[in-house]
């Protein structure tokens, strides 16, 4: 697609100046119909040259004002407006028509089939008018008040400013059906509506800040170790100590070592009277550290070779036992269970 370039008169703030026209070599029918009709002298129309001659002067005149479309503001803020119960009155009194007026800055009938048209200074006088003393003061009033507030106002006045002298409204060549005489016009086919939905949108809404992101600091969640355990912090509640549980006395065993005491009947000393010294043996304990000491300078306790296998399991004493016998463990190489009487106890203490 080509690219469509305009002229420096449709330039913002360009002064107003004869408007650039392309025509083809062989001119459209309807184009010709309409000089013939708009010129009160009967001039002759027989080639490109003539009328581009004749519509250039036609549309450079000093009457040749299109209008686009008008439009209906208020004439005053609306804290100022009259109020009335017949809306017709309020009509009247309250709001006004401003005609959106323009001018022909450049026709091409060859690749964009198009004309453009460029807002008169009166027309664009009256809209800054309008945005500075009207808009302005209903879209402040309509929103809260911050710091930077009227610097933002005055931002968005300037961009109208801006923005409604560089509007130019750009539409199908057939648009100079609408021609009348002295190069005066008006569109036609409902093309005003285009027009007046582009101004509309050049007034921009004031738009205050978002309000500020505050960062809300949640504690964390204490997560309880077990389900059991799910209100432990709440205040004044005590925490069970656990008891433990009732365990019988002859099952309790001491921390240190101790000697077997045990009372049985009558029965018994004759069968630890009976075991000698001999037939016993203990296990000499295992050295913690060795070194290469000589053998000369101490002593070394003689090799036992006796074997436990010839004494009763500590079971069968137990069940000989009377209900008033006490089983603890036993030092040395001897488990629990071992009797203990008056005839082994002098052997065993001489042996240690």
């Amino acid at each position: 697609m080509p690219v469509s370039l305009l002229p420096a008169s449709a330039a913002a703030f360009a002064p107003r100046s004869a408007p650039t026209i392309v025509l083809p070599t062989k001119v459209e029918p309807w184009l010709t119909q309409t000089l013939k009709r708009i010129n009160r002298v009967k001039r002759p129309l027989n080639s490109m040259p003539q009328h581009f001659r004749c519509l250039t002067e036609t549309l450079s005149g000093t009457n040749a004002i299109w209008n686009l479309a008008s439009i209906m503001l208020p004439k005053a803020p609306d804290s100022e407006l009259r109020k009335d119960a017949n809306p017709l009155v309020e009509a009247i009194f309250n709001y006004q028509l401003i005609h959106i007026e323009a001018y022909v800055v450049h026709v091409d009938m060859v690749s964009q089939h198009e004309v453009a048209f460029k807002l008169t200074p009166e027309t664009i006088e009256a809209l800054i008018e309008y945005h500075k003393d009207i808009y302005s003061v209903d879209v402040s009033a309509s929103t809260w008040n911050w710091v930077e507030k009227e610097m933002q106002l005055k931002k968005l006045q300037d961009e109208f400013v801006q923005a409604v002298n560089r509007y130019v409204f750009r539409t199908g060549v057939r648009a100079l059906e609408g021609l009348e005489e002295e190069g005066a016009g008006e569109l036609l086919e409902g093309r005003g509506e285009e027009v007046k939905n582009a101004i509309m949108g050049l007034f921009l809404p004031l738009l205050p800040p978002p309000p500020r992101i505050v960062d809300v600091v949640r504690p964390a969640p204490l997560l309880p170790s077990s389900s059991g355990a799910a209100n432990w912090w709440q205040p004044g509640q005590h925490i069970t100590q656990p008891h433990p549980a009732p365990v019988e006395s002859w099952r309790v065993v001491p921390s240190t070592p101790s000697p077997t005491i045990v009372t049985c009947g009558e029965s018994q000393p004759a069968f630890w009277s009976s075991v000698g010294l001999n037939d016993i043996q203990l296990p000499s304990p295992t050295p913690s550290y060795s070194q290469p000491y000589s053998t000369g300078e101490y002593y070394s306790p003689p090799q036992v070779t006796a074997s436990l296998a010839s004494l009763p399991l500590p079971s069968v004493l137990a069940q000989q036992c009377g209900s008033s016998a006490v089983h603890t463990g036993f030092g040395g190489g001897f488990g629990s269970g071992f009797g203990w009487d008056t005839g082994f106890a002098p052997q065993y203490a001489a042996f240690t």
